[in-house]
């Protein structure tokens, strides 16, 4: 047994519709990363100086050393490019989400007092701006609830959202098992907000993004002008309005930075991007908690028994009746590599699947032996299991004329002498008459492709079967 813990199916084909308020084609947020003050450095107790996402090209960390310069363009950000933006937003009357570094809003007392006068979500972008891959869980924990606990005394009020970012694989569940955000930011997976089930219960996922982002001014392939910038905003926009209009909204997130876009030469181009999403009809301009509560009263999370997570014993009593009488199926589906994306019908179905095409013939005849004939002595006798009972049912075969009952007691005789199966088809996908035409045609067959035929029927009953249980 193998269990592949990422979930590559997501919402799926038909996402949800998000039901934004006034009936909103597209949510946008905007979100502010102040990070000046909490970036590495020798004064804040690390060991280098911060080498990321600043104008110095090539940029390296200087071991035991202050980097002046460095320094510097992180105060620009504070001192110059949050007070832009600050009177930017307030122009447009737009609401902001700040990912605020605890340390750094610490550092900063007129600049938070400035976001909360203007009503500003400030969430939490962690303790310290610092990359936590090689973190040990404990002290990546540690850190966490330093950073909650600077947060409220800094701000007033504990944070409802949390982005670390530079982030480990523990981060997500960490968040989660403190129970105390509204919203996980620490994905780059949807257009839409989802449930992750964390092993301490429900959280909460509201994605972020990487391409929308002014950081890309500082990243290669990046963006070397604002029109650049604007026009990649733009048609971003653009791309998830239309769908919007098309009865899909979604959301665009824009992340921005004090010190990257908060530059002359940059602001333009943000100024454009508002100018285009206020000239349109339809947009619900959001903080970020303001969406996650909208979710959660829209869309909250509903517990289901998930496939992947199941045991042998309750996955072969679920699904060991899809291919009739054939439970070895399920025992090996069980057995591979499954995970989020096969807790659909279709996902479940193409594990099923794969264990019956890579059997023998010997194994794969079997399983068409144990299906009944149609409208047989079986069917007659109700000795067909509920889902065969159910399907013929429904194509009307349990209410056949007596011609009808004739016609198909000498097919089913004429078509198991000469393949030495019973005749299997998909009798959802059919009513009497189409069944019959069927069966005359397909008694035309050679045996191997009657036998393809046949298994190509018992996995399209075992699809129906499943979309009986399954989303």
């Amino acid at each position: 047994m193998d269990r592949y813990p990422r979930d590559m199916r997501g919402h799926g084909p038909v996402p949800p519709d998000p039901q934004w308020p006034g009936g909103a084609k597209i949510a946008v947020q905007f979100i502010l990363n102040y990070e000046e003050g909490g970036e590495n450095c020798i004064l804040h107790g690390d060991a280098a100086s911060e080498a990321f996402l600043s104008e110095i090209a090539g940029a390296a960390p200087w071991p035991g050393q202050r980097h002046w310069n460095m320094e510097s363009i992180y105060e620009y950000g504070a001192r110059a490019g949050f007070w832009r933006l600050h009177r930017l937003f307030a122009e447009y009357a737009m609401p902001v989400t700040v990912y605020g570094v605890a340390t750094a809003l610490a550092r900063s007392p007129e600049q938070v007092a400035a976001m909360q006068e203007a009503q500003w979500e400030i969430a939490s972008h962690g303790l310290k701006w610092i990359d936590y891959r090689d973190h040990p869980r404990e002290a990546e924990a540690a850190d966490m609830d330093e950073a909650i606990r600077l947060h409220t005394e800094v701000t007033g009020a504990r944070p409802e959202g949390w982005y670390t970012g530079r982030c480990s694989a523990n981060t997500v569940d960490l968040a989660a098992a403190t129970g105390a955000f509204a919203y996980v930011a620490d994905s780059y997976a949807d257009d839409l907000p989802y449930w992750y089930e964390a092993p301490t219960g429900a959280q909460l996922i509201v994605p972020y993004t990487l391409d929308c982002n002014d950081m890309r001014f500082a990243t290669a392939p990046g963006f070397g002008t604002g029109e650049q910038f604007f026009a990649h905003l733009r048609d971003s926009f653009d791309a998830l309005y239309a769908e919007g209009e098309a009865g899909a909204p979604k959301m665009l997130s824009v992340g921005l930075h004090c010190r990257l876009v908060g530059r002359p030469g940059r602001v333009v181009a943000l100024r454009r991007f508002l100018d285009h999403v206020a000239a349109r009809e339809g947009v619900w301009v959001a903080r970020r908690v303001d969406i996650a509560r909208h979710w959660q009263a829209t869309h909250p999370h509903v517990a289901r028994q998930r496939p992947s997570r199941m045991s042998l014993t309750e996955f072969t009593a679920a699904f060991g009746g899809m291919f009739e009488h054939s439970p070895w199926i399920a025992e090996g589906a069980h057995a591979l590599e499954l995970g989020a994306a096969h807790d659909s019908a279709a996902g479940l179905h193409n594990a099923l699947c794969r264990v019956f095409r890579a059997a023998d013939d010997g194994a794969r005849l079997g399983v068409l032996r144990a299906h009944p004939d149609l409208a047989g002595k079986l069917a007659a006798a109700k000795r067909l299991t509920a889902e065969s009972a159910r399907e013929q049912a429904g194509a009307g075969l349990d209410a056949l004329s007596d011609a009808d009952r004739a016609e198909f007691t000498r097919m089913n005789a004429a078509y198991t002498d000469k393949f030495g199966f019973p005749f299997i088809i998909a009798v959802r996908d059919h009513d009497t008459a189409s069944i019959l035409a069927a069966f005359a045609a397909r008694l035309k067959n050679d045996r191997a492709a009657e036998m393809a035929e046949a298994c190509r029927q018992v996995e399209r009953i075992a699809l129906h079967r499943l979309r009986d249980l399954l989303p």
